[in-house]
């Protein structure tokens, strides 16, 4: 073998070591398969120098296609709904139905444990250089790489499906019994949801957030009834049973793994931008943002639901009371983002559905 094609070899090879290495780091740093294929689509046109790149996943139970993530070198685009999943190529359903595709300018390969979860698509345009057979080498390591973690989180996510909606059963099944009175509106999360995409938190983070905008008030399952019922002012002694209900909250979900993330927020929603709030006296950013943003949400739905023993506000005069406490109870860019979106229609829509 030649000098020349002996450095082509080594080239080759370290350019697959680096391929195996760089979608394990991607896999090891992303929990749901939504947010991974969207950065494999996106390192897949960095690494092979392809101008567009496609994922598709199969829902594991419906075998249908049931999301798309591309990445054109400029943007990230996600296809999820039936009316865009509804347009797709005859190429892109054979290789989805377990076909290789290998075009000068267009490789196709099935994504397959048992069974078929997907496929993964490159692109090149007309005129540019031609795909050649190093470059299916590589895209099928990033397959192989990917397929297992594609597999897994779609097992992750189907297991925090099952755990939530049992969780969500257990939540209805108590208002019913009337054992919490002042559980949410059901609209309570989507408007924790924009105020948590308003202020740019990660895709993880407002998972979490929205787990704990259902999971934060589980610990008052153990606060009596008549507490909760109660329409007077609170004891001391009561005061300091309703304290704790985050602490008992957070034992109560403590056991359920994937939760971790979720038990700050719901360990700290009741502490104050001013240190004043319990159970620390946490103050500013030692408050996780979840909190922050949690305990926004909840002064204004508890200041616009009727209440038989306070006066209901309108949600203009709860946002007013909102920036009152600017500074003290809340933290002032939670506030200026919340009132940013309140001049929006759909969010002010929810506002108004919390309301009733």
């Amino acid at each position: 073998m030649s000098t020349k094609d002996s450095s082509i070899l080594t080239k080759k090879y370290r350019l697959v070591l680096s391929a195996v290495h760089m979608v394990y780091r991607l896999v090891n740093s992303t929990y749901n398969v939504r947010e991974l294929s969207l950065r494999l689509a996106r390192l897949l046109c960095q690494f092979i120098h392809a101008s567009s790149a496609s994922i598709f996943i199969i829902d594991p139970e419906k075998k249908k296609v049931v999301l798309i993530s591309q990445f054109d070198n400029k943007i990230n685009r996600v296809f999820d709904k039936k009316k865009d999943l509804e347009h797709i190529s005859r190429q892109e359903r054979l290789v989805v139905g377990g076909k290789l595709v290998f075009e000068k300018n267009c490789i196709g390969i099935p994504l397959v444990t048992e069974d078929i979860i997907g496929a993964i698509f490159i692109r090149r345009k007309a005129g540019e250089k031609s795909f050649n057979e190093f470059d299916q080498e590589l895209l099928s390591v990033f397959a192989e790489q990917a397929v297992t973690a594609i597999k897994n989180l779609q097992l992750y996510e189907n297991q925090q499906k099952v755990i939530l909606g049992s969780i969500k059963f257990i939540g209805k099944m108590l208002e019913k019994q009337k054992h919490l009175p002042s559980l949410h509106t059901p609209v309570y999360s989507k408007v924790v949801k924009c105020l948590a995409e308003k202020l740019k938190m990660s895709q993880s983070a407002i998972e979490s957030l929205q787990y704990a905008s259902i999971l934060h008030n589980a610990g008052a399952i153990d606060v009596p009834y008549e507490i909760l019922s109660k329409t007077s002012q609170l004891t001391p002694e009561e005061f300091k049973v309703i304290r704790n209900h985050p602490t008992n909250n957070v034992e109560l979900i403590k056991p359920v793994e994937f939760l971790k993330p979720v038990l700050p927020i719901i360990l700290y929603h009741h502490e104050k931008y001013d240190g004043t709030g319990y159970p620390s006296g946490l103050r500013k950013e030692q408050i996780p943002l979840g909190a922050r943003v949690m305990a926004v949400v909840d002064a204004f739905e508890a200041m616009i639901r009727p209440r038989p023993y306070k006066r209901t506000l309108s949600i203009n005069d709860a946002i007013e009371e909102l920036k009152s406490n600017s500074g003290t109870q809340f933290d002032p860019r939670v506030i200026q983002a919340f009132c940013d979106l309140a001049e929006k229609k759909i969010f002010r829509k929810y506002l108004s559905l919390i309301k009733g």
